[in-house]
């Protein structure tokens, strides 16, 4: 469902640095080629053994524990799930351990986790003091990373899908005969590499009680926690059905919980409102700071953006190849779209935009081309290996309708209330439609965490993928909590607000909360200036 939203250098990683090398014409370093890479719980499982650390990098250790596939039957299947921790580096002044989901789904805790250090300043990136106090535990959620990642394509089918054209302007990218076609391969393929039992597994709730396990592996009588996006869900569903195991929990770019198990094509008809509101912002901004700041359409950047998007997709610019950054290709509107969605729904990475926009206004393709290749989860369908776990959690929780009346009435929708954005929304429940591995008993009922501490609740007030209004109805939903408000787009805001970052870090160490209702300015007014103007 959803991307991380690190500041640029660090959220694209290599692929920022070779946008800028190629906008001034240098092509040293870069990326390489676009990755195909409830209360109630059931049969108490059997307390697990204490984990076996072994070292995996600097002040990083690593291990595994295996967990019921189902927890109504405990002695039965058994899934191995990678775990790692980065010990306190004040152990003298250590509170306990810190469990945290960087959300997806899909993404993995570890990997996370390994790239902490590389990722300051960026959301979810833990403070100096609260690495000081805590042991943060990283644990790659079942059907992810390291453990069982799920796989629904062949690598040839993922390249397939990365190569092939998709017209913005038709709903879902494609005719609605060949989108069915798509997804029957794609639940096809998820059962033919993994069992539907297996798939079925895949719930937040089961995520919710591997994490009693490793709590209990660890040897904690209760854990502080910290969940970016969706791991907004696996937080409070882990406080309400462990609630007499929570120490503390902050929740980052929140998730309405109601929504996310109710009617998923209302879900992500919201993201697609949420990711609009963000470009528009883009627009107003680079209209409002004049042609002297943001040159692109003269003083009507939508015009310029709808024109460029139409030009692209009628004619690609050809990409060169180039040795250890890229293979080459072409990009088409689709893809610049794509490259726009994200990169819109993070002000810090609006020049980024500006500058890669008036490149391909100007002919040179490459910098929105590799930032497209870096988009590895997104709240719509990218043929990434990402996006197949993240699929697959999803259609384990979600109650997607089945009846394909229900996709088209959505898909229209989307169309008609989202003007760029909503052909990219449109039909991406269809695998969830189709999906061949029903989870009969997923926990629905309100996630109120009733019985644990006053859960902070952060949220930006235009976030491109969870919108304000599912922080405030989150909000309602939990039995006590407190909601803190970032001015400014993106997507999670611990790690990237001086202000926010000392009330979470308050929250996670001492408890303490600011006002309902508090909210923190921006640190930085954003800006659309582009970074660079050449086309070579």
């Amino acid at each position: 469902m959803i991307q991380l939203r690190p500041k640029p250098a660090a959220r694209y990683g290599a692929a920022f640095a070779t946008a800028l090398m190629v906008l001034t014409g240098c092509s040293s370093g870069g990326p390489g080629p676009r990755s195909t890479s409830a209360a109630g719980t059931s049969a108490s499982a059997p307390s697990p053994d204490p984990l076996t650390w072994s070292a995996c990098g600097k002040n990083l250790e690593c291990a595994t524990i295996k967990v019921p596939q189902e927890y109504t039957e405990p002695d039965g299947a058994q899934i191995p799930l990678a775990v790692m921790r980065h010990r306190a580096t004040d152990p003298d002044q250590r509170i306990g351990s810190l469990i945290f989901n960087p959300g997806g789904p899909g993404v993995p805790a570890t990997e996370t986790l390994r790239n902490l250090p590389k990722t300051a300043g960026t959301p979810g990136a833990f403070s100096p003091t609260v690495l000081a106090r805590f042991d943060v535990i990283a644990m790659d959620p079942r059907g992810v990373g390291g453990s069982q990642a799920v796989r629904c394509l062949t690598d040839k089918q993922r390249a397939d899908a990365a190569g092939t054209a998709f017209n913005p302007a038709v709903p879902g990218g494609k005719p609605l005969p060949r989108l069915l076609t798509d997804a029957a391969a794609f639940t096809g393929g998820c059962v033919k590499q993994q069992s539907k039992e297996f798939l079925a597994s895949l719930s937040t709730d089961n995520v919710a009680r591997d994490i009693d396990q490793v709590r209990s592996a660890l040897g904690e009588d209760k854990i502080t926690y910290y969940g970016l996006s969706y791991g907004t869900v696996v937080g409070p569903m882990y406080a309400t059905l462990f609630p007499h195991r929570v120490r503390q929990m902050v929740l980052d770019a929140p998730v309405d919980t109601n929504l996310w198990f109710g009617n998923s094509l209302t879900f992500l008809n919201d993201v697609a409102v949420a990711s609009e509101r963000t470009l528009n912002a883009w627009f107003e901004t680079c209209r409002t700071e004049g042609t002297a700041v943001c040159p692109l359409g003269a003083g009507n950047p939508q015009a310029a953006f709808d024109t460029l998007i139409d030009t692209l997709e009628a004619k690609p610019l050809k990409i060169a190849p180039v040795k250890d950054v890229t293979p080459g290709g072409e990009l088409d509107g689709a893809m610049a779209l794509e490259a726009t969605r994200a990169l819109a729904g993070d002000q810090n990475a609006w020049p980024l935009l500006t500058s890669a926009l008036l490149a391909a206004q100007d002919g040179n393709g490459a910098p929105l081309y590799t930032l497209w290749s870096s988009v590895t989860v997104s709240p719509f369908p990218v043929p990434t290996t990402m996006f197949e776990a993240h699929t697959a959690v999803r259609c384990a929780d979600w109650q997607t309708p089945a009846g394909i009346a229900a996709h088209k009435a959505a898909a229209t929708k989307a169309v008609t209330e989202v003007k760029r954005i909503g052909t990219r929304a449109a039909y991406s429940a269809l695998n969830c439609a189709r999906w061949p591995a029903p989870n009969k008993d997923r926990v629905t009922k309100p996630l109120t965490a009733a019985g644990t501490p006053p859960a902070l609740v952060v949220a930006g007030r235009l976030d491109p993928v969870t919108p304000h209004h599912w922080a405030e109805n989150m909000t309602r939903t939990l039995d006590s909590a407190v909601l803190l408000t970032r001015e400014g787009v993106g997507h999670g805001s611990y790690g990237t607000n001086s202000c926010v970052n000392s009330a979470v870090d308050a929250a996670l160490i001492h408890g303490t909360h600011p006002a309902d209702g508090t909210v923190c300015k921006t640190d930085t007014p954003a800006t659309t200036r582009p970074l660079v103007f050449a086309n070579h």
